[in-house]
């Protein structure tokens, strides 16, 4: 099974003094909206289908998911889970793999430090956290066998947003200089 580990982009940075509640309903910014536009259609250029994509019930990773599985053609429900919440425990995190096993492959949308700690400890061969750096916006590809995981690639908005630049300026004519 492929798992497809998704951060959640960028939505401004919480504020201070604002509650839990309120906070989970803070939305994706415009930066945020452009990174996912950037990832979907990376991961739609790669080929990447996925059979479920899972996201925590907080508005900016739903907002994400919907974004980026809009991207890649992707035509069934986003299904929420809690185990995916900031909170949640690697055990919870060991429920979803169990549940959705069967599947050929799945994208989890979360939060970090769980997210990026949940990815850790899937690819470490002694169980323990490797360390894998999962800005906001960012994919990370695990092929699992088992109860471990092979990391094949993590891209970031940030480079896609640099080839996609690099792409539309060498597309351009030149004007030459007489």
């Amino acid at each position: 099974m492929f798992v497809y580990f998704l951060r959640h982009a960028s939505a401004g940075q919480r504020r201070v003094g604002t509650s839990e509640k309120k906070d989970e309903k803070r939305a994706l910014d415009k930066d945020g909206i452009e990174q996912c536009g950037f990832i979907g259609r990376a991961l739609a250029a790669l080929g990447v289908q996925v059979d479920v994509i899972i996201t925590s019930p907080l508005k900016r990773a739903m907002q994400t998911a919907a974004l980026v599985g809009n991207e890649m053609g992707h035509e069934g429900k986003l299904v929420k889970e809690n185990a995916l919440r900031p909170e949640s425990g690697f055990a919870d995190f060991q429920k979803i793999l169990e549940k959705y096993a069967r599947q050929d492959a799945i994208m989890l949308v979360g939060h970090n430090p769980n997210l990026r700690d949940f990815l850790g400890r899937v690819i470490s061969d002694t169980g323990c956290e490797a360390v894998i750096e999962l800005k906001k916006g960012a994919v990370a590809k695990v092929e699992m066998r088992r109860n471990a995981g092979s990391l094949s690639w993590c891209i970031t908005p940030r480079i896609l947003r640099t080839l996609h630049t690099a792409a539309t300026e060498s597309s351009r004519p030149k004007t030459s200089r007489k």
